[in-house]
């Protein structure tokens, strides 16, 4: 059962247009909470929740390592779900602040640029 937060973001992101193609795709690698279409894309989506940033953002939470772990996960998954890695493929993050009745919700596109 998928985390609140990351219900929050698929229903935001399929209001927007976006396609569910999967969620909390898992390997040995790491993870990838949402897998969606944008038009011909296919989107990574991390989905990053926290209560307050006393300790930092939701994005502060997406590091170097993490956005290499994402870059690997993906590439396992084109080969899983398409045989391919060469595939249109944006990474983006969604992350919210605050509880689930009561939160602010941000989009960022494109957070991983070129190859991890």
């Amino acid at each position: 059962m998928p985390h609140w937060a990351e219900t929050v973001a698929r229903r935001y992101l399929e209001a927007h247009g976006y396609v569910l193609i999967a969620e909390n795709y898992t390997v040995r690698r790491g993870e990838i909470d949402l897998v969606m279409y944008d038009g011909g894309v296919v989107v990574f989506v991390e989905v990053k929740q926290r209560k307050n940033t006393h300790f930092g953002t939701p994005a502060e939470a997406i590091g170097l390592e993490k956005r290499r772990r994402l870059w690997r996960t993906a590439q396992q998954f084109a080969i899983d779900r398409y045989g391919r890695i060469d595939l249109e493929m944006r990474f983006d993050a969604v992350v919210i602040t605050g509880s689930e009745r009561r939160h602010r919700l941000v989009h960022l596109k494109s957070i991983i640029m070129g190859e991890g």
